[in-house]
């Protein structure tokens, strides 16, 4: 190996460059895949919120239709009890 001062070189200036240069394409390639695994995450984010918009949608169509299908019941309800009120009982015949 070359000799500077009396002292052995470790590591050459092209030896120095070349890892200079590795080091900045690693950061570039780092660079690279952090803007693009931004962009997947905004993705993700988008199909996220519309799953909850979806979700959010569905649970008020659901609650909806128990509404009105606890208002349907009631409804039958009210209308056994009239039909009972309004029937004839024949007082001949013993009370079930």
């Amino acid at each position: 190996m070359l000799r500077n001062n009396g002292r052995r070189t470790l590591y050459s200036p092209q030896y120095v460059l070349g890892f200079a240069n590795a080091l900045a394409e690693a950061r570039a390639d780092l660079r690279e895949m952090h803007v693009k695994h931004l962009g997947e995450m905004a993705d993700l984010r988008r199909e996220l919120d519309q799953a909850r918009g979806d979700l959010a949608e569905l649970r008020d169509v659901v609650l909806s239709r128990q509404r009105a299908e606890q208002e349907l019941a009631s409804f039958y309800r009210e209308r056994a009890i009239a039909r009972a009120r309004a029937a004839q009982r024949d007082p001949a015949l013993p009370l079930q």
